[in-house]
């Protein structure tokens, strides 16, 4: 049996689907997986013991040069092909390449509208980012279950380096903290995680960052932090969260990251809803309120009367106290 796994972005979602390799070779254990996704994720997926070969492609790839690839892979003889994407890319590798078992992740978009623009939920609670790329495979007689941590493998000069990085800055016991997310309306404001490590002075924590956070620099003046925005690639990023004692993270990549670690973790979640974390190893903090959520991405804008309510309202203490209990 071979298997083709197709996810392009986000870093959330590639991540989250790093146990898909895993939970089919549960089953059928013989099975050889490939996994194609774009350029920038290849380093998140090579090492994983799971995965065979790792197709890509370029962003910016014409469109013949998309289907000359597809029939290149489709040669490969694959007796199953998962989309787990389903966008317009995704589904054009889907029907140009031929497979005796075929499937792709469904988009349930009537609930999306309804629960986006009438906020009547109809999806299964709670929401599970894993949950809906691996329940699909049900169809194929893969029960659902979720593949235990580790599901995310760095290669060993990544270690090496990120322990570099760690030796430099004398690190021990640290906790990471992720202070940034693609769209603003995803941040817990920059005072909460200023009062976050004022109340906390005995612990030491670490900013994880790109290059374009440059709002983390009010963290310089913090004697317990050592602030490497901008210092490290992803796959750094996440051998420096392997070796955290704990991650307080934003509704961002990293936060799969240690997820995927089996790493513990508080997340902040806030307008979106597709991207819950599920593991047990991490404290989901969230507002229930009317207005979430409030778009798919969290893009917004903001409805709500008080804008950003869903995560102004999670206070540092709040925070502090999870952290206090789990840590």
């Amino acid at each position: 049996m071979k298997f083709l796994v197709i996810r392009f972005s986000s870093i959330g979602d590639v991540t989250q689907a790093l146990s898909i390799p895993a939970h089919i070779k549960n089953t059928y254990q013989n099975a050889t997986v490939d996994f194609l996704t774009k350029n920038e994720f290849k380093n998140l997926l090579t090492p994983s013991p799971y995965i065979n070969q790792v197709w890509t492609i370029d962003k910016n790839l014409s469109f013949m040069n998309l289907c000359h690839l597809a029939i290149k892979i489709s040669k490969n003889n694959y007796t199953h092909i998962y989309d787990s994407h389903n966008n317009l890319r995704s589904n054009l590798f889907y029907y140009l390449m031929s497979a005796p078992h075929k499937l792709q992740r469904p988009m349930m978009r009537l609930k999306r509208f309804l629960l986006l623009n009438f906020n009547k939920n109809f999806f299964q609670k709670p929401f599970s980012g894993q949950r809906d790329l691996l329940k699909p495979l049900e169809k194929w007689n893969i029960p659902f279950s979720l593949p235990s941590a580790p599901q995310l493998f760095i290669h060993p000069e990544e270690q090496l380096m990120a322990e570099k990085m760690i030796q430099k800055h004398s690190l021990k016991n640290f906790i990471v903290l992720v202070p940034s997310a693609a769209h603003l309306l995803k941040r817990w404001p920059i005072h909460s995680w200023q009062k976050l490590i004022e109340l906390n002075q005995n612990k030491t924590f670490v900013i994880l960052g790109g290059p374009a956070d440059d709002f983390t620099k009010i963290f310089n003046t913090y004697t317990n932090v050592v602030n490497l925005t901008g210092q490290t690639s992803l796959i750094q990023s996440a051998a420096i969260i392997q070796k955290a004692h704990f991650v307080i993270s934003n509704d961002t990549g990293m936060l799969h990251f240690a997820e995927q670690l089996g790493v513990r973790a508080i997340a902040l979640m806030g307008p979106a809803p597709f991207g819950f974390p599920s593991r047990s190893t991490t404290k989901i903090l969230e507002r229930n309120l009317k207005c979430r959520p409030c778009s798919k991405h969290g893009q917004g804008p903001c409805t709500n009367l008080i804008y950003q309510e869903c995560l102004t309202t999670i206070s540092p203490e709040e925070v502090s106290h999870e952290l206090q209990l789990l840590c």
